[in-house]
């Protein structure tokens, strides 16, 4: 009689097995039969390596509103070429109809975006000190030259020319094929050019040579003899002075102007804000904002005169206060692409591509068909379910299918091309994380969402039984990475669930899994791309599954499993 296996029938043989996984520096360490003793198991443990299909898909027009952070300026991949990152955004009012009192006067206007900054230590006197390296790209002493203008495109809610009610997304056109120097995006149904629509008559902000500061920032209060009455302690941020007059004009002396009354009117009447980044030599960097914090706004400080009694009586009241503009609202992400050194196109579906590539922003991921042929898949099934005379798999009292084979593991064991140019930095891709998701749904695999190490402080260690972490070198001295997908395989033997491709694409916070749209992609394979892998700048290279790519460095799935004995 045939021996069977149920998933129940073996869960403490799982659990053993699982646990070395993580015993063995995050490598798989099957466990012999030995260990129990051969001649005391029916069963034993086996690995295949079955054959799968991955290929390059290029991404254009994704959608650049909505994102959970921003970048701002210029980054140089040794790999691919160079991005240029601007930003749009609205600006919010803290209250509408605001009264700002008699003889009103500015006193300063100070805008402030925080950094994402990480505590390093303490100084001398106790004080915190940071580090922006997270979230710093390319050269932090190679400066770029920023400008920032009032915006006069408006940027809608909704789509007009959609059903009533839809959303108006807004997506990248980065391909530099009407020039390089000017932000573009487009909307669905024409193409904005930002360098059309900034307000021309005052520049708000002009910084030639802009560098970013990992350092505190003190903020002291002093009375009316300049004695220092208290002071502030804040992370590292881009703060600024901005000029008095231009906001004296805009926002104090419209307070009787309906353009100040409501949310409609202001959005129609200050259109928000162009944050452009241009390049000032060959090097730059890159930062990445978070644009959404509420510590980052536009503050206006003013003073106004309050007079009570009347004739000799009257007494004047000088008093101070604020005003506060936040970035919230639309917000977008422009790129503008010169990937002079590598060209992205998409590849071969029939054969697979020799390499893949994963670059960000409007760049391209790669596609991974698990079972490239009906055929593959059938025989993955029939090697794993137990085949009843009728040619039917039989199943438990519960609907799920009963297994001959239960896989322990299994593993989408990527290579990194080591001939990859790193711009001599042997550390450039260190801290790289690749993103597996579900290509037919848009949503990660079930591996992700039974990961038990969630990490939300530091995305690079968190969900690293899945998704995994770049290794230095294996035993062939290259560079890897090791996707699990154990449930995703077990879903399609035991629940007869969907084969789906998986997509990979590069991340810089794993644990982000909203995603972003790609234009007119309708029907296409490709609908959606996880968000996280448009605010990265960075790219990788890895190898491929065509028959040209040394066995040693394929990508290749890999199967762990438990079968009776014979």
């Amino acid at each position: 009689m045939k021996k069977t296996i149920s998933a129940l029938k073996f869960c403490a043989v799982c659990s053993v097995i699982m646990s070395s996984f993580f015993a063995c520096d995050k490598d798989f360490a099957s466990v012999e039969s030995d260990v129990l003793g051969d001649d005391n198991t029916n069963f034993q443990t086996n690995r295949e390596s079955l054959p799968i299909l991955a290929y390059n898909k290029k991404l254009n027009s994704l959608q650049i509103d909505g994102l959970t952070s921003n970048l701002l300026g210029v980054f140089n991949d040794p790999a691919f070429g160079q991005t240029t990152a601007s930003i749009v955004t609205q600006v919010t009012p803290s209250s509408y109809s605001p009264d700002f009192g008699d003889d009103t006067v500015i006193d300063s206007v100070v805008m402030t975006i925080p950094y994402y900054s990480r505590i390093t230590g303490l100084d001398d006197e106790g004080l915190n000190e940071y580090t922006i390296g997270d979230s710093l790209y390319g050269n932090a002493e190679a400066p770029i030259k920023l400008t920032v203008f009032k915006n006069e495109y408006f940027l809608r809610d909704f789509d007009p020319t959609a059903e009533l009610g839809d959303v108006q997304y807004y997506y990248s056109k980065a391909d530099g094929e009407i020039n390089v120097t000017d932000n573009f995006a487009l909307n669905g149904s024409s193409t904005i050019n930002f360098d059309d629509h900034k307000y021309t008559t005052d520049t708000i902000l002009a910084i030639p040579s802009f560098i970013p500061s990992a350092k505190r920032i003190l903020l002291v209060t002093r009375d009316e003899d300049n004695e220092v009455t208290s002071s502030t302690n804040l992370a590292p941020s881009f703060r600024v002075k901005l000029d008095t007059d231009f906001w004296q004009s805009h926002i104090i002396d419209q307070e009787d102007n309906d353009v100040l009354s409501n949310a409609s009117a202001f959005k129609n009447y200050f259109r928000g804000l162009y944050f452009k980044a241009e390049t000032v030599s060959a090097d730059g960097h890159m930062l990445m904002l978070n644009l959404a914090s509420s510590d980052a706004n536009i503050v206006i400080y003013y003073s106004y005169n309050t007079t009570t009694g009347t004739g000799d009586n009257a007494t004047t009241t000088t008093s101070n206060s604020t005003y506060t503009l936040s970035f919230s609202g639309k917000r977008l992400n422009t790129f503008i692409n010169n990937y002079n050194l590598q060209t992205l196109a998409d590849g071969n579906s029939t054969e697979g591509d020799d390499k893949l590539y994963l670059k960000g922003t409007e760049g391209s991921m790669a596609v991974v068909d698990l079972f490239p042929t009906d055929e593959d898949l059938k025989t993955f099934i029939d090697n794993h379910r137990v085949l009843l005379e009728n040619g039917e798999y039989k199943k438990d009292e519960r609907g799920n299918y009963i297994l001959q084979r239960l896989i322990n593991d299994a593993q989408l064991i990527v290579y990194e091309d080591q001939s990859m140019n790193t711009g001599g930095d042997e550390d450039f891709h260190k801290y790289d994380r690749l993103y597996a998701y579900d290509v037919n749904n848009n949503i990660p695999l079930i591996d992700y969402s039974v990961d038990p190490i969630s990490n939300t402080a530091d995305p690079f260690n968190s969900i690293v039984v899945h998704l995994g972490q770049r290794r230095e070198n294996d035993e062939n001295g290259q560079a890897k990475y090791k996707i699990r997908i154990t449930e995703h395989l077990n879903n399609i033997l035991l629940r007869d669930s969907t084969n789906t491709k998986v997509g990979l694409v590069l991340s810089t916070n794993v644990n982000s899994t909203t995603n972003a749209k790609i234009l007119n992609s309708e029907g296409s394979e490709v609908t959606n791309v996880p968000a996280t892998s448009i605010i990265t700048p960075r790219g990788t290279i890895l190898h491929g599954t065509n028959d040209n790519v040394s066995e040693t460095v394929k990508m290749k799935l890999e199967v762990f499993f438990t079968e009776p004995k014979e």
